[in-house]
């Protein structure tokens, strides 16, 4: 019955981002919003909710593993898996703004993560954790993200062609589905950490485990499904900005906001972990700098990099 909650939670999950995703890119796309500048925003917060719902959610009930876990592994799910099957599919072209400012802002994000969880080695305290003071940095350079996204909207020429889709132009039916879509993510969330948290009990598996394994595998999906969509349809600007914009949500707003609910205490071996997400930035930063693109072999090699990850955390348990 727990394995059965837990798919009940990634279904909807998984719906309900993608009803909110469609809902919220018609939104966009009336209000002629670029192509890029969705895939930072709308796609990326979008696919980035699940997380959102599952890490705040399990913040709430502290279950602190799985709500640090679950944005890490998510990340590192993103920049491996994810890239890597759909670069294997369609070599996915990189923007070069994404190049020289979001990709080194997704970098800057993660060590910025690592230096705010590391009190016992730089304050000599007697435990590691995400606090609330650590929680409002975080926020703080979310919201600087967010004035960049609002001035690349600004200073951004392109407009696109109003479509002549019905369902564009029913604004209350989008916003129908967009206020639908999150309840659902919500509930998900609720389903996901619940069952989680059961089954780790039951097998022995720490919290953390659990996040960085089932929980990030399941609350990645959205961002797996669209990237794929996005890279078969040749659009591969949004399917690179949804990555690079979800990892930066996961970590400056999802893990911020989770912090300031509830401090998060750090076990000692996540450390790891967030070393492992750094070097995956770095990867992805060099491979998107050879001709502003990731090949099909760079893929093949992210795809496989995972594969060893995940052996590894599942022997260290």
């Amino acid at each position: 019955m727990t394995y059965f909650i837990l798919i009940l939670g990634f279904v909807l999950l998984i719906k309900g981002a993608d009803y909110f995703v469609d809902a919220a890119s018609n939104i966009a796309s009336i209000l002629r919003i670029s192509p890029i500048l969705i895939g930072l925003t709308i796609v990326a917060f979008g696919t980035s909710s699940p997380e959102a719902a599952v890490s705040i959610r399990a913040a709430m009930k502290g279950n602190n593993g799985i709500a640090l876990g679950n944005v890490i592994g998510s990340n590192m799910f993103n920049m491996s898996l994810v890239v890597g099957i759909t670069a294997f599919i369609n070599p996915l072209k990189v923007e070069k703004e994404t190049v020289r400012k979001e990709i080194p802002f997704t970098l800057l994000s993660s060590v910025l993560l690592l230096i705010v969880m590391m009190d016992i080695r730089l304050q000599a305290m007697s435990s590691n954790q995400l606090t609330r003071g650590d929680g409002l940095v975080l926020l703080s350079f979310f919201t600087i993200f967010l004035y960049y996204l609002f001035e690349v909207a600004r200073n951004s020429k392109e407009k696109n062609d109003e479509e002549k889709n019905p369902l564009l132009r029913n604004m209350r039916k989008n916003i129908i589905f967009t206020v639908g879509g999150l309840t659902a993510i919500v509930l998900g969330g609720e389903l996901v950490v619940k069952s989680s948290k059961e089954i780790a009990y039951s097998l022995g598996m720490s919290e953390t485990l659990v996040g960085l394994s089932i929980a990030a595998v399941g609350t990645s999906l959205p961002e797996m499904i669209t990237c794929i969509t996005a890279a078969a349809k040749k659009h591969s600007d949004i399917a690179v900005g949804n990555i690079v914009g979800s990892n930066i949500f996961n970590i400056l707003f999802v893990l911020g906001t989770s912090s300031v609910i509830s401090p998060i205490y750090v076990e000692e071996k996540i450390f790891i972990d967030v070393l492992f997400m750094i070097v995956y930035t770095s990867i992805l930063l060099i491979f998107s700098r050879t001709y502003h693109k990731v090949s099909r072999l760079e893929g093949a090699i992210l795809f496989l990099s995972y594969i060893l990850y995940a052996i590894y955390i599942i022997i260290r348990r």
